[in-house]
């Protein structure tokens, strides 16, 4: 058995956006687990503490979205926003070498979802399988 493009594309397309996932739900998690010292460390870059509930819908019903490929396209706009948005608040002290490194990496992690925005999550995703579903179903 060979595998074609298209299947080598869809297997990466779901390895991608369960790596994506990981990040999401599990830095989702410490925020859950560590609440008040990620309100505290909110509120130190002048974030409202009231953004927090949100920021954690995003990471964690986001990375949920990615992992099923349901939503895919629009929970990567959204985690993608959320990236620029961090990187512009939180890691902007460019003289700190680490800080810069996140800046960049959640540039690139921006760009990631963005494509994923751009081409779908592939054929391996729910989302996918219903589309499927519905464009094969008979018309009345």
């Amino acid at each position: 058995m060979t595998m074609t493009t298209s299947t080598v594309a869809d297997i990466a397309a779901l390895v991608g956006r369960l790596l994506l996932a990981l990040l999401f739900l599990h830095e989702g998690w410490i925020k859950l687990t560590h609440a008040e010292i990620s309100m505290v460390y909110m509120k130190n870059f002048g974030v409202p503490t009231w953004l927090f509930m949100p920021a954690l819908a995003v990471e964690i019903g986001g990375g949920l979205l990615l992992v099923a490929g349901w939503g895919s396209r629009y929970a990567a706009l959204a985690l993608a926003i959320f990236c620029l948005s961090t990187a512009a608040i939180f890691h902007t002290v460019f003289t700190d070498g680490g800080q810069l490194l996140h800046f960049e990496k959640d540039l690139a992690i921006a760009g990631g979802l963005l494509v994923l925005f751009a081409a779908g999550p592939g054929r391996f995703s729910i989302g996918t399988r219903e589309s499927l579903r519905l464009s094969t179903s008979p018309q009345i």
